[in-house]
């Protein structure tokens, strides 16, 4: 997971078309998007309109207009393309799902309905098929430049960034002027690490498009990350002059100024964020933490007592929270460290556990190699940059997807665990994290291959409710009897560059082979460093709450 302080090192914000499908009947890349071919008059007529009431925003009447052709021909393939538009637009992605399928029931190589099939899929967040829909598209019609472009947005999503920037330089090899491919390409070379080749695509993506807010945005992240803040902040105001309600672009202004030890004008910034995003907690986070760096730890308690009033449960500000109690301990020596232990009260909330092994596996040591083996060669493992917590290490993309492979046997010993874990850990209004617990939990799983040197940076996960890890492959290094706890995982220790206590509070946990451990996703942890030449295998996951 990356800092969550540091808005600048954020991931650079990919470009994502508006979720309007392709209303074209003549193939996707047609001169007349709206042409309609072999149909008699009035159906013509009829589609046109449709068309027409799709272009306006009005998907009802499209779908009304569909309807009448369909209850001529339930086999025009046209009408359900349009169809499937429309009830895309009206919200109902089932229903685009069902009638987009039908449409290529009848006709397979309908190139626009794979297309629009995938932009579907990927807005349900079904990337293994939607990748599928698009490259059925490209096969068709290899000048499909919005299908590759799609294709990139999903395979990034997947962790597959090899073949997402492959994806974006087949768009702009059909159109060398698509600044919204350049600005993905660049969001890529930023996640591989490649800082200068993000920086050269950002500037030729704004200078095809003067106006692209998000690539002046991005262009800005990266200028900050190689150090060019005065660069950075001028990237950062031409986004605002292009969207003024651009608070990602506002707070990073802050977090310049604040690196700039101009921190006044720093503070003017964060406030200025949150008039324009006033639900947004990573602001709240950089302006508790200028406090802290101004000798102010009451201030930041009460900013996050008061975001909490109005998000209650928020994990960002809770891991905030501890950070900004501990200081007020530290300047204060009437406070005490109560409250920062009822928040990491690690007897009560950090809760290890060893699963028994699942259906389907001789043992559990059958089990951890099958999961190793799965981590090693899944094909979104990838080396990840520094502006990521992991340092000399491997990440996958999402393991929740098929093929699961061993997988599907450990997704039914989390939600195991995680059930084990709730009735452990009962409700409790008066904790704030223990005080909301979601009814319809989601689930987020990946693996992390370390080698030696390998370890993570102390982070939290903000978009989980609980987190655990589960260890399937530790080096023998990894021993009870180290005084270094090289491979630990160590609880409680804020990241360096928040302006915390030097030495808080800390819970250290010796992994196993078999052993998993859950958490709350506000405790912030990070790993040990240690030299081996084994691998060391973890696989995290997050508990999302659906509520």
């Amino acid at each position: 997971m990356k800092k969550q302080k540091k808005a600048a090192r954020h991931k650079p914000a990919a470009k994502k078309t508006r979720k309007k499908l392709k209303t074209a009947v003549a193939g996707p890349m047609s001169a007349s998007p709206f042409a309609v071919e072999a149909a008699a008059p009035s159906t013509n007529e009829t589609l046109g309109l449709a068309a027409a009431a799709l272009q306006s925003d009005r998907p009802q009447e499209a779908l009304r207009l569909c309807g009448q052709v369909l209850s001529r021909d339930p086999g025009d393939t046209e009408a359900l393309n349009l169809a499937g538009v429309a009830a895309f637009q009206t919200g109902d992605g089932g229903q685009a799902r069902e009638l987009l399928e039908t449409a290529l029931a009848f006709r397979p190589d309908f190139t626009d309905a794979h297309n629009n099939l995938g932009n579907v899929l990927e807005a349900q967040g079904l990337f293994v098929e939607a990748e599928a829909s698009y490259r059925r598209c490209i096969a068709l019609n290899a000048g499909a430049a919005g299908a590759h472009f799609h294709l990139g947005n999903v395979l990034k999503a997947l962790g597959r960034l090899g073949e997402a920037q492959a994806a974006y330089k087949c768009v702009l090899g059909i159109d060398p002027d698509n600044a919204e491919a350049l600005n993905n390409t660049g969001a890529v070379d930023m996640e591989l690490g490649r800082t200068t080749d993000a920086i050269h695509v950002y500037r030729k993506a704004v200078g095809i498009n003067p106006g692209f807010a998000e690539a002046h945005y991005n262009l800005g992240i990266a200028l900050q990350e190689t150090g060019e803040l005065k660069a950075a902040l001028a990237s950062y105001r031409r986004a605002l002059s292009s969207d003024s309600g651009h608070a990602g672009a506002q707070i990073n202004i802050g977090y310049a100024y604040k690196e700039m030890g101009r921190l006044e004008e720093a503070e003017t910034a964060y406030r200025q964020a949150i008039r324009m995003a006033p639900d947004y907690d990573k602001v709240q986070v950089n302006l508790g933490d200028l406090y802290l760096q101004q000798g102010r730890p009451q201030a930041a308690v009460d900013l996050c007592d008061a975001y909490l009033t109005d998000h209650p449960g928020n994990i960002s500000i809770l891991a905030f929270k501890t950070i900004a109690l501990s200081q007020r301990s530290s300047f204060d020596k009437a406070s005490t460290l109560d409250e920062v232990r009822e928040l990491y009260d690690f007897d009560r909330l950090l809760r290890p556990a060893r699963p028994a092994c699942p259906d389907g596996f001789a043992d559990m040591a059958d089990f951890n190699r099958a999961l190793g083996n799965h981590v090693l060669g899944h094909p979104s493992l990838s080396v990840q940059p520094t502006s990521h917590a992991t340092r000399f290490g491997r990440h996958s993309g999402e393991l929740m997807v098929e093929p699961k492979g061993p997988v599907a046997a450990l997704e039914t010993v989390i939600r195991t665990a995680v059930e084990d874990y709730r009735g452990m850990v009962p409700p409790d209004p008066a904790h704030p994290w223990l005080a909301r617990r979601p009814d319809r939990m989601g689930l987020s799983v990946w693996g992390v291959a370390m080698d030696s040197q390998g370890h993570q940076l102390a982070h939290i996960h903000p978009s989980a409710w609980l987190s655990g890890v589960y260890y399937p492959k530790i080096p023998a290094v990894v021993r009870m009897d180290d005084p270094g706890h090289a491979g630990w995982i160590e609880f409680g220790r804020a990241p360096e560059d928040f302006h915390g206590p030097a030495q808080p509070e800390v819970r250290l946990i010796r992994p196993e082979e078999g052993l998993m451990v859950l958490f709350p996703s506000y405790f912030y942890h990070r790993t040990v460093p240690f030299e081996s030449g084994e691998v060391r295998i973890s696989i995290a996951f997050d508990v999302l709450d659906a509520d």
